[in-house]
């Protein structure tokens, strides 16, 4: 009886297992492609839009659930690298020491598997944010990077059954932050994951970045 006391009192006193904050985020396109496109056509002009709402996104949850919630920064690094020769600046070593001033865990990936696989790894997500390139199909992680206007990687929507339902809280919100997203892929989502997805019926624009608020769209937002 005193033992089965014991266990009872160790497993109320066990820490809940933390509650994740996960937010993926897509590369630029290269300034040597979209400079040969019509001005009205560019994309990207500033590098790091994708970036910018990521921390001010970090800078929310942190104001919100404090300095010890765990944020995950899931980054694909091809087209910073590609970026970062095109413009000569060192972003990866600027987006590193972003996540560091801002306590995130930040996993650098390559392909659509290697994201599914970091989010896969999560037990308890509450949030879930992509910034990126995206139609109403796919998320595209890189956009532009080898080919003028083509993504070579990317979460289509066929691929999130790959997705565990397990990873996410049940109350988890869930948001892209790219374009199109809600007119196809939210739908995929919430049958495949189990909890709804915002997304953007119509175009994203990132001009809001510059007086502090997050991404609008030319749309609305659905889920």
């Amino acid at each position: 009886m005193k033992a089965l006391f014991l266990l009872l009192l160790l497993s109320f006193a066990a820490p809940l297992a933390a509650k994740e904050h996960v937010i993926l985020c897509g590369g630029p396109a290269s300034r040597k492609w979209e400079d040969l496109r019509v001005p009205k056509d560019r994309h990207d002009r500033w590098w790091a839009n994708f970036i910018r709402a990521s921390t001010m996104r970090m800078d929310e949850l942190r104001k919100a659930h404090g300095p010890k919630a765990s944020i995950t920064w899931i980054v694909y690094k091809k087209g910073y690298l590609v970026r970062s020769r095109d413009d000569g600046k060192p972003y990866t070593k600027w987006i590193t020491e972003q996540a560091t001033k801002r306590n995130a865990k930040l996993v650098w990936i390559s392909t659509g598997s290697q994201a599914i696989n970091a989010i896969n790894s999560k037990r308890d997500i509450i949030s879930f944010d992509f910034f990126g390139h995206s139609n109403r199909f796919c998320f595209m992680l890189d956009y532009g990077s080898d080919v003028m206007a083509v993504s070579q990687c990317w979460i289509h929507e066929r691929d999130l059954g790959k997705i565990r339902r397990s990873s996410f809280n049940k109350y988890a919100v869930c948001q892209s932050w790219g374009c199109h997203t809600g007119e196809s892929m939210s739908k995929v989502w919430k049958r495949k994951i189990g909890i709804p997805l915002i997304g953007a019926k119509g175009k994203t624009d990132y001009a809001a970045l510059s007086s502090g608020r997050m991404p609008t769209v030319s749309g609305r937002w659905v889920r």
